[in-house]
């Protein structure tokens, strides 16, 4: 990889955002990159110096940890790991894709994005692929032109990534969060069928004693200890649910 990274062209990072998402929207950090150190000792200096100034340009930390893949990003709540080819080897294959082979059973999220700025390393690297017997897809291959547009490739991923997860994360809450809302309104109009108990007592019932079927199980004793109803109300509620004779009534609304 050490040629590669030599023949390395210095340029001033730019946003992520001029050609796709929006990384600085959010406020704070937009995540944490882990950079494999053997990886780092590879490239040369001028090129990671690209990379810690992309990531700070783009609110994201930077680590440098001893790890498999060559990076690993955290982005809300979620981890993407990357190999990250800078210099196609036509000799040396086997041993990329023996470490792909590795990794891929051990991250949900894994890409592999590969370097291939000449007709001959591409041609090299879609014989290599079907050689090797690798699945489309598991895991994503992303041919580059060169190394800053590689790296630039990985971020984007990352990031979207996170931000999928954290827009189903909030799906998920605003949905939990609406069939709660939508059960507790079944639970008060159960809860006033009783005679004589109000919203202000269903909900001192929910808080102090919990789901209906909790309520049907407490005793005339446990509810005056525990809620505000009068001991009128106390021995209705207690009554409603052991009295057959009593919830089957008319006096049900």
């Amino acid at each position: 990889m050490m040629n590669a990274a030599r023949d390395y062209r210095e340029s001033t990072p730019s946003n992520v955002s001029n050609s796709g998402p929006d990384f600085e929207s959010g406020a704070g950090c937009n995540g944490v990159c882990i950079m494999s150190t053997t990886w780092k000792d590879e490239q040369h200096p001028s090129f990671i110096k690209f990379i810690s100034s992309f990531l700070d340009a783009n609110s994201f930390r930077l680590n440098f940890v001893p790890i498999a893949p060559d990076f690993i990003f955290n982005c809300g709540g979620l981890s993407v790991a990357f190999i990250f080819s800078t210099n196609w080897d036509f000799r040396d294959t086997a041993s990329i894709f023996s470490k792909i082979q590795k990794l891929r059973g051990q991250f949900a999220h894994f890409y592999v994005v590969v370097t291939l700025p000449t007709k001959d390393q591409n041609d090299s690297f879609i014989r290599s692929y079907f050689k090797y017997g690798m699945e489309f897809g598991r895991p994503t291959f992303i041919p580059v032109q060169d190394l800053e547009m590689g790296f630039e490739k990985i971020v984007k991923v990352a990031h979207t990534r996170g931000v999928c997860k954290r827009q189903d994360a909030i799906a998920k809450l605003r949905a939990e969060r609406e069939k709660s809302v939508q059960s507790m309104d079944v639970y008060i109009k159960v809860v006033t069928s009783i005679p004589g108990i109000d919203n202000h007592d269903a909900n001192a019932l929910n808080q102090a004693i919990g789901s209906i079927e909790a309520i049907a199980k407490a005793s005339k004793e446990y509810i005056l200890e525990n809620t505000d109803l009068s001991t009128e109300k106390a021995e209705t509620v207690a009554r409603f649910f052991r009295d057959p004779k009593y919830y089957l009534g008319p006096k049900i609304k």
